[in-house]
């Protein structure tokens, strides 16, 4: 029996195939261009085999209420061609198999709930820092999913005292992601964070940021595990500043568990999203 997963960045797809044991058997890469172009690549990859079900973790936004006539869409995206994109439908059409539907950012937390850094906890976040910031939940072995999907990078944090940034963020300006994706760091610094020294003050600033995102995370859903992946996250020395600013924000007002097993990188690296993708796969194919 083989599952089908689909990791859908606004980038590059990520699609794969695998057995029951949901060992890999083929993967690919393939640019994400406009739909008909970027599917029809999917649709040769996935002819290749007989699929029982098919996991999709996509960029959003997204429709998620199964209720809704949209439901399986891509929704307000600015990426040319997939907004109000109706995805399920088009593979569904095309195979007339179940379809699991969910972020990216969720399907990576599931990915790390069932296979990863949180196989032993009832409850986890992902987030990923990158061109964007996103963040899915897994809460007591369920993703974590309602009206909508979380849009945990667009929160309001305090600015820091040092920091005169108007954020990049068309909607919020300096919202998480405004001030601390990608994009933002390189705005402010002109470089790319690969680029900027480990022993550069701007660190500081942005471990201030994430930290007070995952106090308010903590706050709500008190997660067992924090999973922090994305391009940003490969910066490692980030992880000691952010623990540092954590401590100091939340200043013992909940009990959690140890800083270093709380706030982690994800054990699954760059498989987490097509991993949880085909974990769905298989859950919808029940």
């Amino acid at each position: 029996m083989y599952f089908g997963g689909i990791e859908a960045g606004g980038t590059k797809f990520v699609c794969a195939v695998s057995d029951e044991k949901f060992e890999i058997i083929e993967r690919i890469s393939i640019p994400t261009t406009v739909p008909d172009e970027t599917l029809k690549h999917v649709f040769e990859f996935f002819d290749q085999y007989k699929l029982k079900a098919i996991g999709i973790g996509s960029f959003g936004p997204i429709d998620v209420n199964i209720d809704s006539p949209t439901y399986g869409y891509v929704t307000s995206t600015p990426k040319k061609g997939w907004n109000n994109y109706n995805f399920v439908g088009a593979i569904k059409e095309k195979y007339g198999i179940p379809v699991a539907w969910t972020t990216d950012v969720n399907a990576a937390a599931y990915g790390e709930y069932r296979l990863g850094g949180a196989q032993q906890a009832k409850s986890c976040i992902y987030l990923t820092f990158g061109t964007g910031i996103g963040g899915g939940a897994v809460l007591n072995g369920a993703v974590m999913e309602g009206f909508g999907h979380p849009e945990m990078g667009h929160i309001s944090v305090r600015k820091h005292p040092e920091d005169s940034f108007e954020g990049i963020c068309p909607y919020h300006g300096d919202c998480l992601e405004g001030i601390a994706a990608g994009p933002a760091i390189e705005k402010r610094l002109n470089k790319k964070g690969i680029e900027v020294a480990k022993d550069d003050p701007y660190w500081d600033k942005e471990a201030y940021y994430i930290a007070q995102a995952l106090v308010n995370y903590t706050m709500i859903l008190r997660p067992e595990v924090i999973i922090l992946g994305g391009g940003v996250m490969k910066q490692e020395h980030l992880f000691q500043l952010i623990r540092s600013h954590f401590n100091v924000l939340l200043n013992n007002y909940l009990t959690i568990p140890d800083l270093d097993s709380y706030i982690v990188p994800p054990a699954l690296v760059d498989n987490a999203g097509i991993k949880g993708s085909l974990l769905l796969a298989a859950e919808k194919a029940i």
